[in-house]
């Protein structure tokens, strides 16, 4: 069995977060291990309140899943500050971690802020240049990037714009864009493809991004090509959406068993 790592916050809730991840690992049949960098209270109407893990700690944890389990894939979710960010940069760099997914989160489904506002620059300067896939929604990417981005041309020029900073490959999803479709766009510097689904009109969203980063972890780990990985992955997610158990009075959680 294949080992897969999730560097993330943990979410009280079960959505997103580091349960979304080892569902979704447990999904493909891969062994998910964790280094837990935050700890949330919230559920599906929001975050009430969230503490970052002190940086050691941090540090002990992936030391002692690298040293006995260590992962044939890797992603990061919520890193919360700079210290976290720092510490994830250099174990990736010392153990040589890879392949790595980056999932810059920032912000919650619910509009809650999950990242300190001076730790934007330490996430485009120090894990971009070492992640062979990163997985920005638009908020995100413009972010990192630093243009708006208002439509499928932008997403692609924000793809480029990644890709330019260091990371192997980007994927921009679209699904804060109008429209009955939702188009996600990926460029591996080389290539680029636009991946498109039927938009689904509903509030059971929470935990997509977690999970869809989760799932392209899961297929690299299982040595899967990254585009194959990517294009089974959005299918999986959308899925997973469709089928959401409807649970929660708010932005509720996918069916990471679709």
């Amino acid at each position: 069995m294949q080992i897969a790592l999730t560097i993330a916050g943990s979410d009280s809730g079960g959505g997103a977060g580091i349960q979304a991840d080892l569902k979704t690992f447990q999904r493909f049949e891969v062994f998910g291990t964790t280094v837990i960098t935050a700890i949330t209270a919230q559920n599906t109407l929001g975050v009430r309140d969230w503490m970052a893990v002190p940086v050691a700690l941090v540090e002990q944890q992936l030391e002692a899943v690298v040293a006995d389990l260590p992962p044939t894939a890797l992603k990061s979710g919520m890193l919360a500050d700079r210290a976290v960010i720092a510490a994830v940069a250099r174990g990736i760099r010392a153990h040589r971690l890879a392949p790595y997914v980056l999932d810059p989160v920032m912000v919650a489904t619910s509009g809650d802020p999950l990242l300190e506002t001076d730790a934007v620059a330490a996430i485009r300067d120090e894990l971009a240049p070492l992640a062979t896939l990163v997985t920005p929604n638009i908020p995100e990417a413009a972010i990192l990037t630093g243009f708006a981005i208002h439509d499928v041309n932008d997403m692609e020029r924000a793809a480029h714009a990644l890709v330019a900073l260091g990371a192997t490959a980007a994927l921009v999803k679209g699904g804060h864009l109008e429209g009955d479709e939702a188009t996600d766009v990926f460029h591996d510097g080389t290539n680029v493809r636009r991946f498109t689904h039927e938009r689904l009109r509903t509030r059971h969203t929470h935990g997509t991004g977690c999970t869809l980063s989760a799932a392209i972890t899961a297929h690299l780990a299982l040595g899967v090509a990254l585009t194959d990985a990517v294009e089974r992955s959005l299918d999986f997610v959308h899925r997973a959406i469709a089928t959401a158990p409807g649970l929660g009075a708010g932005n509720g959680p996918l069916n990471h068993f679709a």
